[in-house]
């Protein structure tokens, strides 16, 4: 072929590329960009895409398709630390160095509750489960959206109790949003399930182990992974330790789980899940304290990692939260103390105090697409774009 044909075809080739990529928007087919490519955008740049046309923002305002985004996008980039500290609410990004991160943004509480009587209980996928101290009403809400939902019902249902209570958000095969309420007055306790697809409670049936329980057990707040629901259940009170309880969201029905086995007097636990799967931090010792890693296969539990002696202990009465952009751990205390635990350092290194956070009460969430109300799905998708 000579010099001339050969840069012919060149041309040819390269013209006929150009312009099958100036066309290949044109090209993909809705359901291609909507869900190969739009999915996989952060919640903000979904809303700034309805924007684009009448098309865009109909099929980007289901419920189909903020729940499909909330199962694709990778929270390395999006988990967020939420605090109340005054009628508005203050967001941190975790994507920072040790230093601390910068305020991002600040939301205002969309409550008539005073805000210093608004305590936030827990989070899951960009939902928020909050309980107003003063009236012990429950609320759902979405900050990314600014859509809540008021669960509490006039049957007293959904009123909770600080320190008796305990509850914990799920999602069902339906992608149904679910509150489980575990009450508990006067030595009895009840069991109620609240679903956001119908607005309405219904009641759960304990077994007979659970119901001849005495005294005052302590409950923590449940921990959804793989279609069930933990909760770790201090009954030293009863001389029983702690117990891991699983309610599994499809049978709604509850199951002891297994715990690790420790010769100590005294131990406590904190569960987290660490890349959908299930782990545990355990402190055990008194006291000498020594805090250890584990993690559940099947029915029963590995010991990954143990934590240096440090006093005091810092993982009891705590929440801990993965950061998975940094792979490690964020433990909060319940007067809003916070430290940092890093697993891939050794010694002391490993355990870092976050003077940034101290005195903040709030939660890491993941901003979402996440409706606690169905019918103002489109309404929030509206919203968020701003």
């Amino acid at each position: 072929m000579s010099t001339n044909n050969l840069q012919s075809c060149k041309r040819k080739k390269f013209l006929h590329g150009h312009g099958r990529q100036s066309s290949s928007i044109d090209d993909l087919g809705l359901d291609i960009l909507v869900y190969e490519i739009l999915i996989r955008l952060p919640a903000k740049g979904v809303g700034r895409s309805k924007c684009v046309c009448k098309e865009w923002l109909s099929v980007l305002s289901t419920r189909h398709f903020a729940m499909m985004h909330c199962r694709h996008i990778s929270t390395s980039y999006n988990q967020k630390f939420i605090a109340i500290d005054s009628r508005l609410c203050s967001v941190f990004p975790l994507s920072c160095e040790d230093s601390g991160p910068l305020l991002n943004s600040r939301i205002l509480l969309p409550f008539e509750a005073p805000w210093n009587k608004v305590n936030i209980l827990t989070s899951f996928e960009g939902l928020l489960c909050v309980c107003f101290r003063n009236t012990g009403k429950l609320v759902i809400w979405n900050p990314l959206t600014r859509v809540f939902k008021e669960v509490s019902s006039s049957n007293s249902r959904g009123l909770y109790k600080p320190k008796s209570d305990a509850i914990g958000l799920y999602v069902d095969k339906t992608n149904d949003y679910k509150l489980l309420h575990i009450k508990r007055r006067r030595g009895r306790m009840w069991v109620h399930v609240y679903s956001s697809m119908f607005d309405s409670w219904h009641k759960i049936t304990f077994s007979n182990k659970l119901r001849c329980w005495r005294g005052k057990p302590i409950w923590s707040n449940g921990t959804f992974c793989k279609g069930v629901l933990y909760f770790l259940v201090n009954c030293f009170i009863e001389n029983k330790g702690v117990m891991l309880f699983g309610f599994d969201v499809e049978s709604e029905r509850f199951r002891l789980n297994t715990f690790p086995r420790f010769p100590h007097a005294y131990y406590d636990g904190n569960l987290v899940v660490v890349h959908k799967e299930l782990h545990m931090f355990v402190t055990h010792g008194l006291p000498n304290w020594t805090v250890d890693l584990w993690r559940m296969e099947g029915e029963s539990w590995v010991k990954l990692w143990v934590f240096p002696r440090i006093q005091p202990p810092i993982i009891l009465s705590c929440s801990i939260t993965h950061i998975t952009s940094t792979g490690r751990f964020l433990v909060v205390s319940n007067d809003g103390v916070a430290n940092e635990i890093d697993t891939t350092k050794k010694g002391v290194d490993c355990f870092l105090p976050l003077v940034w956070f101290h005195g903040l009460q709030g939660v890491i969430y993941s901003e979402t697409l996440s409706s606690p109300d169905f019918i103002s799905i489109k309404y929030a998708f509206l919203l968020c774009s701003f």
